[in-house]
């Protein structure tokens, strides 16, 4: 059952004093809670359950025919997942600890409280939902696959990691509460907000905005809006886009380069739910759901100062981390097949095959921009393409710039004192680690071995003639 099912579930109030079940209703309506049972009788709590879902239980300890204490210990054997609230006028000790003991969520002594009241059935609410999506989540982790594919068809992956990460997704996807996603540049955090919008089943839309570059009047203005004259030249009311999005999705992406007061302004929507527009006397409610994203590494940001830790926290209730598209090399074939299709039908030409050779190329490359870079250098490929196949030469050109960026680290690395072991190798052993491992890394292909390794195929197989023919092994440098 989704959350807004499950909170949208009653109340029911039992106890054998008429006036105090009319004015406990007449409270939790006013604090939104619209649909509340209630009984005078406790003989007639069981049948009731029977007959209709109820949300959260709250009873009276002391009452005629059933008193409450039995009837705690029958709800928790047959109906479990409702959670019961015991209500005394008694203070006992041993008997508070005998009902928690029994299944009860909670103990209030009369007369209580309205905001305590009020309390203790939101959290009995909470930690009903906490418990479905716990189950849910054990549930769909001993699949291999999500329950409803269709809302990850934007996202092309055969990943066992991506799987997880759906399974979790759709358990999440209905919740109310902020999400964080996280993951390099061009992993795709877009298409997984998407994802989670569709799965929510909210009646709004999804709005997206990049706030990285919003100074906080901006963000405040986009998010917030403004009333008419609320400054020169508001000349009428702005609705923003928490307005906008109405019981949709909100999604803030590049939420680690926000400003500070724009962190403030954030995290007080998150708390309470509410928020003024400019120049506005009134608060207004917040309905949509808040996701947010960044490549920035937020714990790091935390830290160092520079991102709010109790914003960080309220944020990361549900937290996706998207892994790195070389943690992913199982994803290629498919990736770099559905890009090329996409390619050449927005240039209105055939598709080429794909080389076996270029998978393996592709899998030597650490790709810094991900599933990015890769739509990127395959359109390019295909756009190039003259003949039947692909060409291999553009893909190792748009890579040329981080192979060396990376030579030249090594080298500076080296240059600065790389620690060697105390036997230093031969350069014949050096020579023959080097090639064996651009062998491994290449999965047997010379041609991208030799690619690997700066030299020609031919100069490499001519060392690899060289090395078979002397029965060269290259022993285990400590």
């Amino acid at each position: 059952m989704s959350y807004k099912a499950l909170t949208n579930l009653p109340v029911l109030l039992v106890d054998d004093e008429p006036q105090l079940l009319h004015s406990a209703s007449m409270v939790l309506r006013a604090a939104g809670l619209p649909d509340v049972l209630t009984l005078d009788d406790s003989r007639a709590v069981m049948p009731l359950l029977a007959s209709q879902p109820i949300g959260v239980l709250v009873l009276d300890l002391s009452m005629p025919h059933i008193s409450g204490q039995a009837l705690l210990e029958q709800v928790t054997a047959e109906y479990p997942d409702v959670p019961v609230i015991m209500m005394t006028a008694t203070n006992d000790l041993q008997i508070a600890v005998q009902c928690m003991q029994a299944g009860a969520s909670d103990y209030l002594l009369k007369p209580v409280d309205k905001n305590c009241l009020v309390s203790a059935i939101r959290r009995a609410f909470e930690h009903r939902v906490l418990r479905a999506e716990f189950m849910s989540l054990k549930e769909r982790l001993l699949t291999n696959s999500p329950h409803e594919p269709s809302a990850f068809a934007d996202i092309v992956t055969q990943s066992p990691a991506m799987f997880a990460l759906f399974r979790y997704i759709e358990v999440i996807a209905t919740s109310p509460q902020p999400v964080l996603i996280t993951g390099e540049t061009g992993t795709g955090k877009e298409l997984v907000a998407q994802a989670l919008h569709r799965l929510s089943g909210r009646p709004g839309d999804l709005l997206a905005i990049n706030v990285a570059g919003l100074d906080d009047a901006m963000f405040s203005d986009t998010l917030f809006g403004h009333a008419k004259g609320s400054f020169t030249g508001a000349d009428r009311q702005r609705e923003g886009l928490v307005v906008s999005a109405g019981e949709g999705t909100l999604f803030l992406d590049e939420i680690g380069d926000l400003a500070m007061a724009s962190q403030v302004k954030l995290l007080r929507l998150l708390q309470d739910g509410t928020f003024y527009p400019l120049g506005a006397d009134r608060p207004r409610q917040n309905r949509a759901r808040i996701v947010v994203a960044t490549h920035c590494d937020v714990r790091r940001d935390v830290d160092n100062g520079t991102f709010r830790k109790d914003l960080y926290f309220r944020l990361r209730t549900h937290h996706i981390q998207l892994p790195p598209l070389r943690e992913r090399p199982e994803d290629l074939p498919q990736l770099t097949a559905h890009f090329v299709e996409q390619a050449a039908q927005t240039l209105g030409k055939p598709a080429p095959s794909i080389p076996l050779a270029l998978y393996q190329w592709l899998k030597t490359y650490p790709f810094p921009g991900n599933i990015r870079e890769l739509e990127g250098m395959v359109f390019d490929a295909v756009a190039r393409c003259q003949g039947a196949t692909l060409p291999l030469q553009s893909f190792k050109e748009a890579g040329a710039l981080e192979i060396l960026t990376a030579f030249d680290t090594q080298n500076t690395a080296i240059s600065t004192g790389t620690s060697f072991p105390e036997r230093l190798p031969t350069l014949k052993e050096a020579e023959e680690t080097l090639i064996a491992e651009a062998i491994r890394r290449a999965d047997g292909n010379q041609g991208v071995a030799a690619g690997l390794l700066g030299i020609s195929r031919q100069a490499l197989n001519k060392r690899l003639v060289r090395r078979d023919a002397e029965g060269f092994c290259p022993e285990v440098l400590d």
